[in-house]
């Protein structure tokens, strides 16, 4: 079963195949990495959002291509652009990084949301059904950690930043899947049960696809 990862960041990568591994390890990941899109988002802005529309359907495209039977996207901050494509491409199997997440913490009253990108948060807040159950939590020194190399200091910048949200909230979800790695210290800092969304999301796929092959047999 082929599965095309879409990427916007490369510190994405190592999470998904790591789960995928775990969780789906009859699946056939192939990766398309655009480290642009993310500079991109940043800026904003209607024109860059119809730009971004145009690159996310040349990348599924290119997916369905390569005969992937079903695809999974990585970065959080584009929940639009997924969207569009899945009114384009309504058979296929297209899956929101946070999709399996946004489920897994649907029982929780208060919900600290930790991501180290800022669009991320802002396209997040959007897809929850309640945002009113958000603690939204930017760890922005994380990320420049994680990209000069220091997983360490990346995770303890995610613990630092949730600190003052501790008491506040009764689960930590990580939005983004580069900031996975922080997953296991941060429960253990503060007692709270925290989502990681690969290892969900890996998960839901499986079972997506297995229940698609079993419709078609």
């Amino acid at each position: 079963m082929r599965i095309a990862l879409i990427h916007a960041m490369e510190e994405s990568i190592a999470p998904i195949r790591v789960a995928l591994a775990q969780e789906f390890p009859q699946a056939e990941p192939f990766d398309l990495l655009d480290t642009t899109l993310a500079s991109d988002r940043s800026n904003g802005g209607r024109e860059v959002d119809e730009e971004l529309d145009r690159r996310f359907m040349a990348l599924t495209a290119y997916a369905l291509d390569a005969r992937a039977c079903a695809i999974l996207f990585t970065c959080s901050a584009f929940g639009s652009q997924i969207d569009r494509v899945r009114v384009k491409h309504p058979s296929t199997i297209i899956r929101k990084p946070n999709e399996a997440m946004i489920a897994a913490v649907s029982h929780y009253k208060r919900i600290g949301l930790i991501a180290s990108f800022a669009p991320t948060l802002a396209s997040m807040m959007s897809e929850f059904p309640e945002p009113e159950r958000l603690r939204p939590i930017l760890a922005m020194e994380a990320l420049d950690a994680l990209r000069a190399g220091d997983g360490e200091a990346h995770d303890y910048h995610v613990r630092k930043t949730a600190a003052a949200f501790a008491d506040q909230v009764d689960c930590f979800a990580l939005a983004q899947f580069s900031t996975a790695r922080a997953a296991p210290s941060l429960e253990v800092a503060y007692g709270k049960p925290v989502l990681a969304t690969p290892n969900l999301a890996a998960r839901e796929l499986r079972l997506a696809l297995c229940d698609a092959r079993t419709v078609l047999t």
